[in-house]
C-alpha cells in the first residue's frame, strides 16, 4: 500500500507541479501582453508626435505663402492707387478745362426732328 500510496503522492506532485507551471505561463504571458501593449501605446503617441510635426510644418508653410501672398497683393494694391492719383493729378487740369469749354460754348441750334407747326 505503501508504493500505491506514494504513487498516488507522485502524481499529486506532479499535478501541483504542472499547476504551478500553467500558473507561471499566464502570469509570463500576462506580462508580455502589458508589456506589448504599453509598447504598443509608446509607438502610436511617437507617430502621432511625428504627424503632428508633418502637419503643423506643412500649415506653417502655406500659411506662411498665404501671408507672403497677401503682402504681394497689398503691395500691387498700394502701388495701382499711387499711379491712379498720379494719373489724376496729372490730367485733372487738361479734363476739366475741356468740359469747361463745353459748358461754357453753347451753341444753340435746332433739333432736326423739331417740326414747325405754324
Amino acid at each position: 500500500m505503501t508504493s500505491q500510496s506514494q504513487g498516488i503522492q507522485q502524481l499529486l506532485q506532479a499535478e501541483k507541479r504542472a499547476k504551478d507551471k500553467l500558473e507561471e505561463a499566464k502570469k509570463r504571458k500576462g506580462k508580455r501582453l502589458k508589456q506589448a501593449k504599453e509598447e504598443a501605446i509608446a509607438e502610436i503617441d511617437h507617430y502621432r508626435l511625428q504627424r503632428e510635426r508633418e502637419f503643423r510644418h506643412k500649415q506653417s508653410n502655406i500659411m506662411g505663402s498665404q501671408g507672403n501672398l497677401s503682402t504681394k497683393i497689398e503691395e500691387q494694391t498700394t502701388e495701382k492707387i499711387r499711379d491712379i492719383t498720379n494719373s489724376f493729378h496729372k490730367y485733372m487740369e487738361n479734363v476739366m478745362k475741356q468740359l469747361l469749354n463745353m459748358v461754357y460754348d453753347i451753341k444753340p441750334e435746332i433739333h432736326p426732328n423739331y417740326r414747325d407747326t405754324v
